[in-house]
């Protein structure tokens, strides 16, 4: 089994020590997103690491897998939509404007280096939207099973923070992302995929959906739609990520 190496440190953004643990030695570095309600040791517990083990012990791919706060933002039913919003606005700038720097820090990486963010199930939302925000921060996203329309947890996206991070609803808009840098990026630089099986059926909607308002905007997506067989689980998501992650960092 892989060893990670845990890190608990402050965030000014979210007013909390947060969580997180580090896999790999060197390599590009990979922001990695727990499943809805997850935590940084998710990837761990269900193999994750072990999935891309030969990336990792050459040194191609070093992995970052974050905390969530989904129970106070994506999952805090009980709460206003303003405010949940609100939450996950706060968590996506601690991941692009704190984590991030503080990754590229413990990786050494060069000047100039761009990150990848890899999510399962609302953790792929996370990662996508982090990399159409910031695509100065990061060079591209997989996202595996993802939940995209963010409708169903933080409401209409008539709220401006709401519009802010909801993908679906801001690629249709213009001058909220910045839609010419993305254009440029690589042809295998937003992967998504998401199985034709148990509880895939949100997901596969969403992955569907997203994929098509990429190509609209005429951004480069790599769309896979995988079987029956592939249900919503982390052994599937193990599959897909051992099968991209070869494929971007191999």
């Amino acid at each position: 089994m892989i060893q990670g190496t845990y890190y608990k440190e402050w965030s000014r953004m979210l007013g909390r020590d947060m969580e997180f643990k580090v896999y790999g030695h060197a390599g590009t570095p990979v922001l990695a997103l727990p499943a809805r309600g997850g935590r940084f040791y998710d990837w761990e517990n269900n193999g994750m690491p072990d999935a891309i083990a030969p990336l990792l012990n050459e040194g191609k791919v070093q992995l970052f897998c974050a905390d969530s706060i989904d129970a106070e933002s994506l999952l805090a039913g009980d709460t206003a939509p303003r405010r949940r919003a609100e939450m996950q606005e706060k968590y996506f700038n601690y991941l692009t404007s704190e984590l991030a720097p503080r990754i590229l820090t413990l990786n050494g990486a060069k000047k100039d280096t761009l990150l990848w963010a890899v999510g399962v199930d609302t953790g792929a939302y996370q990662a996508v939207n982090c990399c159409l925000r910031r695509p100065e921060v990061f060079a591209g996203a997989i996202g595996l099973s993802g939940l995209y329309d963010v409708s169903r947890f933080l409401g209409n996206a008539a709220d401006d923070l709401v519009l802010r991070n909801a993908p679906l609803a801001y690629l249709a808009e213009d001058g909220l992302v910045d839609k010419k840098l993305l254009a440029k990026a690589e042809e295998n630089a937003l992967l998504l995929c998401a199985g034709q099986g148990s509880y895939e059926g949100d997901a596969l909607v969403d992955t569907q959906a997203m994929a098509d308002a990429l190509t609209d905007c005429g951004l480069p997506v790599h769309l896979e739609v995988w079987g029956s067989d592939v249900s919503h689980d982390w052994y599937w998501w193990g599959k897909e990520l051992n099968l991209f992650a070869a494929r971007v960092f191999g």
